[in-house]
């Protein structure tokens, strides 16, 4: 990715969190220190460019989450555990981050960089599940696509919900709640 590139997602992204989810090119092109026609050049579009600094931040967190990431070497239920307290951290570490899950979730132009990344999210989460019961740690009663869905879902209202709140629970104490909804959903083995 272009210098460039990168210092247009960076201001797009400072401006959607100081405009609560709005953007103008020309602010963005102001912060970058460029013009407002290369800012167009790259994104082709405001809509392109709010989806390029979401996909930055759905990067972020697949590689700090999911795909990339490293976590302790032990048991399943204490790697699972692991990402979701990488998830949590990530999350609350990111300013864009209640954005992103919030407001900007329901635009048009977020809609398929959201979808792909849930998809493969999902995806991911029914290998784990399967392989899971497979080794005898999850309950095989369960549909996995079915069970990561409700998963997903439930741990994503939880993230918004704190990040909305003006008492959040420490990071440790939302990765708790959400490893104890999970653990008793799929009654893994200690």
């Amino acid at each position: 990715m272009t210098n460039t590139r990168q210092n247009l997602i960076a201001a797009a992204q400072a401006e959607l969190i100081a405009g609560h989810g709005h953007l103008e090119m020309q602010a963005v092109a102001r912060r970058a220190k460029v013009s407002v026609g290369l800012a167009y050049h790259h994104f082709g579009s405001k809509s392109g460019l709010i989806a390029a600094v979401v996909e930055a931040f759905y990067a972020e967190l697949n590689a700090a989450a999911f795909d990339n990431a490293e976590f302790p070497i032990g048991n399943w239920a204490e790697r699972e555990k692991a990402r979701i307290g990488a998830y949590v951290a990530f999350h609350y570490a990111h300013p864009f981050a209640p954005l992103v899950i919030g407001a900007l979730s329901r635009s048009p132009e977020v809609l398929d960089v959201e979808t792909a990344f849930t998809n493969q999210t999902l995806t991911g989460g029914e290998a784990m599940i399967r392989a899971a019961q497979h080794d005898g740690i999850v309950r095989p009663d369960l549909d996995p696509a079915l069970t990561i869905a409700l998963m997903s879902g439930g741990i994503r209202q939880a993230m918004l919900g704190a990040l909305t709140r003006e008492d959040r629970p420490t990071p440790d104490a939302l990765t708790e709640a959400i490893w104890s909804f999970m653990a008793a959903a799929l009654r893994p083995a200690s």
